[in-house]
């Protein structure tokens, strides 16, 4: 697919971060976009800045859905084909993600499993609920969006890191799976693996959100807690802090992630798209992205102990990570 015009894409997690700079690429092209997220306001200025220059009859449609919910992604779906009289789409964006449950032996369980729930069954949700429409296209791409999480299941030796990692493991493997399954049974479709390293999104901000119902600055006591012990496994004095100074280093780190990355969230769209165009199944995005795959598979066994990380930090990649 090496034209987006006149096509129809649906992108979820479209409020902010690489679903936002997916729709404002792609309705620069002329491609009508639907997207969905959980919150309206961050949709609705995805579209005003979509919409700015937008070419003349380039519909964009947004829609409230939790994509960890089947019963909210059939409505979107519905939704989709009602706003945009079609019964068919030519490409379906699987972005929406959160982090969160790192532990799963302390971690809460609910927390644990919305964070596998969003970042893997709102892929296969999504991806099975658009398939009819994918079909009926005379020409398709899915894009599921793992992460480096997704070959390598780790945040470092002092951060636990389970729930996120064991849902983008399964992204990766479930794309794959689809690569031969797609070539024998609807060979008009393709379908690409997105694995970025740090992109400078806000998804620290939103997850947390998503997960406790507000922001950082709101932090109860008991997240506090949470934090400051994971702060103080990473060899920092956090007895020293005091509640309202772990809720500012929290609050920095969130920043730090989105501000000072080394990928922009637009140019990161724009690695995607054109892979699309190239027809890649896999899209590593980002030079640390690339490092880390080159040193998993030079040393797999190496993978989760200090020499990993110092080897990381000696090519200058070590940091954040989606």
């Amino acid at each position: 697919m090496k034209d987006f015009a006149g096509k129809t894409a649906v992108i979820t997690g479209g409020g902010t971060g690489m679903g936002r700079e997916l729709a404002r690429q792609l309705v620069a092209e002329g491609c009508n976009v639907a997207m969905c997220d959980v919150s309206a306001e961050n949709m609705a200025e995805t579209k005003r800045l979509a919409g700015v220059g937008a070419p003349q009859g380039t519909r964009i449609t947004t829609h409230l859905a939790d994509v960890s919910d089947e019963t909210q992604v059939l409505k979107f779906r519905d939704a989709v084909a009602r706003e945009l009289d079609t019964d068919h789409i030519h490409l379906l964006f699987n972005n929406a993600g959160i982090g969160g449950g790192p532990s799963f032996i302390n971690s809460p369980r609910g927390e644990w499993e919305k964070t596998f729930n969003v970042c893997w069954f709102g892929v296969y949700y999504c991806t099975r609920a658009f398939m009819p429409m994918i079909l009926k296209a005379h020409e398709a791409h899915i894009v599921n969006t793992s992460s480096v999480n997704g070959f390598w299941a780790s945040l470092g030796p002092t951060r636990a890191h389970t729930a996120y990692s064991a849902a983008k493991f399964a992204v990766k493997g479930f794309t794959e799976a689809l690569i031969n399954d797609l070539r024998l049974n609807a060979p008009h479709v393709k379908c690409s693996v997105v694995m970025p390293g740090h992109i400078g999104t806000s998804i620290v901000e939103n997850s947390r959100k998503v997960l406790t119902g507000h922001g950082i600055g709101e932090m109860t006591a008991a997240e506090v807690a949470d934090a400051r012990r994971s702060i103080t496994a990473m060899g920092l004095p956090a007895s020293d802090f005091t509640d309202d100074q772990i809720r500012q280093m929290i609050a920095e780190r969130a920043r730090q992630f989105e501000e000072a990355a080394p990928t922009t969230a637009a140019e990161a769209a724009t690695v995607i798209l054109n892979g699309v165009r190239r027809e890649q199944w896999r899209i590593l995005i980002g030079k640390d992205a690339q490092c880390m795959d080159a040193l998993v598979r030079e040393a797999p066994e190496q993978a989760y102990e200090q020499v990993f990380i110092d080897r990381l930090r000696a090519a200058g990649h070590w940091g954040g990570f989606s």
